[in-house]
């Protein structure tokens, strides 16, 4: 695989990524083995063309002022390719990160495991992939830095683990690579598929960024997990003028304006950190569903929600954006991180690829991994609540409601037609179903009232700017309660 003339060394990468002069290497020297005399000229010449011992170069340094443990793949070194001293170097870093409490980046370039070393080369990725795993158990960010080209078991294994993930432009990034798989199959692999730019299409790497821009991204995304904590003491309860209650119907056809502000919205005026994150990581996206890092306040969060774009109401999702809040959700318990779930939405999509994606399969299993999540919540009915795909969102430790927002099993419009088979009733029917704001905190469904002045719509900034007040007040509070105390008010909650 030819590499292009400005193509980063593991090295240059380091040095890139890292506050200047910050770098220092952990890597000790390679045991000196005995060697098939073919397989050790291949290495002294790897070592005289690279300047490496070894295709791995691992250690610490700073960005933007984090401390962070580093490893990148040196693809001049026989490909990149990982044998079993590069594996165990890799290992020994993870373990050596974990036990020192710090976040890890890695930039793998490879062409996979090492064929001079067969077998036990292969089987190392096992060992690699384990360290990872208990360095993600031990709640600590893995992030990672897919470089041209990476395939093979490294693609396979530990490359494919990152809490978050993006790729170089024009990056190849697959399974086997082209060359291998035309000798296997005889045919040639089609063009565009293995590309970091389709790989984003499909929701399997959250950005594409150029080397220059990322350390600024790297730096965001640990000002979101690792950043200071700032004060977390409780936010005062302000004192809003007294509100009558919406009527039902003056609840649903607010909620329905295109003006109202939405999740995209509050972030831009409630978060000082966000970073969206793209699909499921498992080859699906749906955009009417945003996953995003985001620290509110003092709190680093994971948020999921639905999405209504400016000037829009929102769009109905299909399974894929379940699949893609069961990302959020994950995160949230890998990464010990509160979760916030918005719910604004129509309802779920209505069709045949719906159904034969298992949408009410998701919307079960969503619901499980919320009431089962050891991780402080706060959902937010921001909008309209419509149906499985609102319910989906809804379990949590503390519920909070806009004035205009609601929740229904279905649209006004559909009740009225099982119960009236007339549509043109809604209003009528709304009214009787509990839907409004004040009817759900009277039956214990929601625990506090956002208030509206007299429109979110009219208002929009500093509506936001009133939610996301509240939503750090409830995280300020939950932060203060035992896992368990909390995780059995959550159960006894919906018991009730």
């Amino acid at each position: 695989m030819a590499l292009s003339p400005d193509h980063l060394t593991a090295r240059e990468l380091l040095e890139l990524v890292c506050d200047r002069g910050t770098f220092r290497s952990w890597d000790a020297p390679v045991p000196a083995e005995p060697r098939a005399a073919g397989y050790a000229a291949d290495l002294d010449r790897a070592r005289a063309k690279t300047g490496t011992d070894e295709s791995v170069l691992t250690g610490e340094g700073v960005i933007h002022g984090h401390r962070v443990a580093l490893m990148a793949c040196e693809f001049g070194f026989l490909g990149g390719s990982i044998g079993r001293d590069a594996a165990r170097r890799l290992v020994a870093a993870t373990e050596r990160a974990t036990a020192e409490g710090l976040p890890l980046l890695a930039g793998p370039a490879s062409g996979g495991t090492r064929m001079q070393e067969g077998t036990p080369a292969f089987t190392a990725m096992i060992g690699i992939t384990a360290a990872i795993a208990r360095h993600k158990a031990a709640g600590l960010p893995y992030l990672v830095y897919l470089r041209h080209p990476t395939t093979g078991g490294v693609m396979s294994s530990w490359a494919s683990l990152g809490h978050v993930t993006v790729a170089e432009p024009g990056a190849l990034l697959g399974f086997l690579g082209p060359r291998v798989y035309q000798a296997i199959t005889g045919e040639r692999f089609p063009d565009g598929v293995q590309v970091a730019e389709n790989l984003y299409a499909h929701g399997l790497i959250d950005a594409v960024v150029p080397p220059n821009a990322l350390p600024r991204v790297i730096a965001r995304v640990l000002a979101v997990l690792t950043g200071p904590a700032g004060n977390t003491r409780p936010i005062g309860v302000p004192a809003y003028p007294a509100q009558e209650p919406a009527s039902a119907w003056e609840a649903v056809t607010r909620s329905r304006n295109p003006a109202r502000p939405g999740l995209r919205q509050l972030l831009r005026y409630a978060a000082t950190e966000v970073l969206p994150l793209n699909g499921t990581g498992r080859g699906e996206a749906d955009h009417g569903m945003l996953l995003a890092l985001a620290r509110l306040g003092a709190w680093p969060c994971v948020v999921i929600g639905h999405d209504r774009r400016t000037g829009q109401r929102g769009t109905p999702f299909g399974p894929a954006a379940l699949r893609q809040a069961q990302r959020g959700i994950r995160l949230s318990r890998e990464l010990a991180l509160p979760l916030v779930s918005v719910i604004d939405t129509p309802g779920a999509e209505l069709s045949r690829e719906a159904e034969e994606g298992g949408l009410a399969g998701e919307i079960a299993r969503s619901l499980a991994e919320l009431m089962e999540l050891p991780s402080p919540t706060v959902s937010v009915i921001l909008g309209a609540g419509t149906g499985g795909g609102a319910l989906a969102s809804l379990p949590a430790d503390v519920v909070l409601c806009a004035r205009h927002g609601w929740l229904a099993p279905l649209p006004p419009e559909g009740a009225a037609e099982i119960l009236h088979h007339d549509p043109g009733r809604a209003a009528e029917v709304s009214a009787g179903l509990g839907i409004t704001a004040s009817a759900l905190r009277a039956v214990g469904i929601v625990d506090a009232i956002v208030p509206e002045f007299d429109d979110a719509a009219d208002e929009p900034r500093a509506f936001c700017e009133r939610t996301g007040r509240e939503i750090e007040r409830s995280l300020a509070t939950l932060h203060g309660i035992p896992e368990a105390e909390r995780l059995a008010a959550r159960l006894d909650r919906y018991r009730r």
